[in-house]
């Protein structure tokens, strides 16, 4: 199966014109993750709404963060952050609400429960949910066959001390999180003694002779599929839509969620501080927020929806692993814990001495 290239909708209602009107240029620009939008979608939001959509991309949450505390937040009036990096935006003062207080976006009833109040927003006033999906290993079935599904692939040498690999790049909590858990301290460790201790396997890890860098998770799987190396830390919704674009190339590669936890993270909406045209950013949130919309998005990106009224509507690929984890791998998953002030500065510290050493 391929990934759904729906054919424009009929029958959805116009934008107001007062949503065009409100962006003194017509435009509204996009800052979001490589390859994460149905370019479909922004052709069928463009012809109803009248406005230019602009996107630019970046690779990591602290790539997004070192944009918008440049001045990024008046540069763009769309973001995607991650659910955990939300409060440290919120903190910076670099978002604002979406509505006015006491309103509320066309669609947001959409939402599933669980997603409404998040630990990262509990008033839900800054973000809308946007995809969400899991954090595990990639690996050459080739090479391992039936590899016990553990972070001990990465970490441990007497479990593959040859054989290339490779972590994730640009994330401090994620990477001390898959270290803290392979120590049994659990993926969603805080504070010091356990940052330290995996701030000490990194730098370990780092030492070996097999280990050849950190790396985004997209090029994770295609260095899988190429052979430079054999396992690494991919999206589960990322390596399904390889299999399904490409099943000779990508079909040799497995993926598990390691036993002693992982990440299971969500993608929001937010706009920033000084968005130029915020009423734009709104309008594309509830575009997003329809069903039919939300359902082709989820498609497109092989990654699952938080929009209950398009459950019915995505494609049987996201009803099943490894984009929608079975129950046990799925009590295997956590949210990575927000942490701000001197606790984040003491992750940064820790990360940029694992990094250096």
């Amino acid at each position: 199966m391929t990934p759904s290239r729906w054919a424009p909708l009929a029958g959805l209602g116009l934008l107001t014109l007062s949503v065009a009107a409100a962006a003194a240029d017509g435009k509204l620009r996009l800052f979001n993750w490589s390859d994460y939008m149905d370019p479909a979608i922004i052709e069928d939001f463009e012809e109803e709404s009248g406005l230019e959509v602009v996107q630019n991309y970046y690779n990591s949450n602290a790539e997004l963060f070192s944009k918008l505390t440049a001045g990024g937040d008046a540069q763009y009036d769309l973001i995607v952050p991650s659910d955990y990096f939300v409060p440290r935006l919120i903190d910076a003062g670099l978002v604002r609400p979406l509505a006015a207080e006491g309103e509320a976006l066309e669609g947001h009833d959409n939402i599933l429960d669980e997603f409404r109040a998040p630990s990262y927003d509990p008033e839900g006033a800054y973000t809308v949910p946007y995809l969400w999906g899991a954090t595990g290993i990639v690996y050459n079935t080739e090479t391992w066959p039936d590899p016990v599904p553990s972070w001990g692939l990465l970490y441990d040498p007497e479990v593959n001390g040859d054989y290339p690999f490779a972590l994730l790049k640009g994330d401090a909590q994620f990477t001390f999180g898959t270290a803290c858990a392979f120590q049994g301290a659990g993926f969603d460790c805080v504070g010091q003694e356990p940052w330290v201790a995996a701030a000490r396997q990194v730098i370990e890890t780092r030492g070996r002779d097999n280990f050849v860098g950190f790396v985004d998770a997209t090029a994770a799987i295609e260095q899988v599929a190429n052979g430079v190396i054999h396992a690494g830390i991919a999206y589960n919704g990322d390596l399904a839509g390889k299999r399904a674009e490409d099943p000779e190339t990508y079909g040799k590669l497995g993926f598990f969620i390691p036993e002693e936890g992982s990440q299971r993270w969500v993608d929001v909406l937010a706009i920033p501080a000084r968005a130029p045209n915020p009423e734009a950013a709104q309008a594309f949130i509830e575009y997003l927020l329809r069903p039919e919309v939300a359902a082709r998005l989820a498609n497109y990106n092989f990654y699952t929806t938080p929009n209950e009224a398009a459950l019915s509507l995505v494609n049987d690929a996201l009803r099943e692993p490894p984009v929608m984890p079975d129950a046990a791998a799925r009590e295997r998953l956590h949210f990575t814990p927000s942490v701000s002030g001197e606790q984040l500065e003491l992750l940064q510290e820790l990360w940029n001495e694992a990094r250096s050493r």
